[in-house]
């Protein structure tokens, strides 16, 4: 496994955060923990990518998850995805208070 990318991201309310753009052949897994949500709250998880150099990016993967979540389900996992040309990993939060989520994207070797 490769450590791609990782950071903290302090959402803003209906902002589409990019937190990575990997533009290497691989296959990618994107992790997010949702600790800090709560009651109230919803998070959109997308992965997109291009189907023909010089196209356009659009959504291969995504996931939405409202309120607190449960102490066994924190982590948040993608499913593998292979990308050959560009995949842009991105958190959105549309509704709640702005949380701080820790994220990262693995590749396979």
């Amino acid at each position: 496994m490769i450590l791609e990318s990782s950071g903290t991201q302090s959402a803003v309310i209906s902002t589409e955060h990019t937190l990575a753009s990997l533009t290497s052949a691989r296959v990618f897994t994107f992790f997010v923990d949702t600790v800090n949500m709560q009651s109230g709250d919803t998070l959109e998880l997308r992965v997109k990518t291009k189907v023909l150099t010089g196209g356009t990016l659009r959504v291969a993967y995504f996931q939405s998850y409202s309120g607190a979540q449960n102490t066994d389900d924190l982590i948040k996992i993608s499913v593998p995805l292979p990308s050959d040309i560009q995949a842009d990993f991105t958190l959105k939060q549309t509704a709640g208070t702005g949380r701080q989520y820790a994220w990262k994207v693995l590749s396979l070797s």
